[in-house]
C-alpha cells in the first residue's frame, strides 16, 4: 500500500465498517510504522480490498481484511490473507493473532481454513460486538523455513 491508495483505502473502509471504520491519521500512521506491512488488490487500478500486517517476531498481528462486497466470495480474502501469512513468516513470525467480530461468521470460517483457532474473546471491542481472538502456530516446515513464497 502506497500514499496514493489511502484515499480508495479510506473510502472502501468506510463503505464496509461504517461503526468502527479507521481514521485517516490512524491509517497514515500505520503505513509509517516499520512494523507494519499492508497491501492492496486491485483491478485495472479499482481498489477490490486491502489488508494489513503487524509483525514482531515472534508475534504477529492480522491488522485488517477487507473485500469490497462485490468482489466477496471469489478468493480475494483468502490470497490477501496467504500474502500476510507469506510476509509474516519471511519476518520470522511464528504466532499469528488476530481480532474478528463475533457476529461475522464467513470471516471466522475464512481464518479457520487458514489454521486459526479461536481462543477468546473481548467482550464490547467493537462498538456493537464481541471480537473472537483467533490464533495461528506456525508449522514445524515454516518454523525451519522449509517453505518459502517470495
Amino acid at each position: 500500500m502506497a500514499n496514493e491508495d489511502v484515499a480508495p483505502v479510506m473510502g472502501l473502509e468506510r463503505a464496509l465498517f461504517p461503526k468502527d471504520a479507521w481514521t485517516e491519521d490512524m491509517l497514515r500512521g500505520e503505513l509509517s510504522e516499520p512494523t507494519r506491512h499492508y497491501y492492496v488488490a486491485d483491478r485495472g487500478g479499482e481498489l477490490l480490498g486491502y489488508a494489513g500486517l503487524r509483525a514482531v517476531p515472534p508475534e504477529g498481528d492480522v491488522q485488517t481484511i477487507a473485500v469490497r462486497a462485490d468482489a466477496q466470495g471469489h478468493g480475494l480474502g483468502a490470497r490477501l490473507l496467504t500474502t500476510l501469512l507469506a510476509e509474516a513468516q519471511e519476518r520470522g513470525v511464528t504466532e499469528m493473532f488476530l481480532e474478528v467480530r463475533s457476529d461475522n461468521p464467513r470471516a471466522r470460517e475464512l481464518y479457520r481454513r487458514f489454521g486459526f483457532g479461536e481462543i477468546g474473546v473481548r467482550r464490547k471491542y467493537y462498538r456493537d460486538a464481541d471480537a473472537v481472538v483467533m490464533r495461528r502456530s506456525a508449522t514445524p516446515a515454516e518454523r525451519s523455513g522449509e517453505e518459502r513464497i517470495r
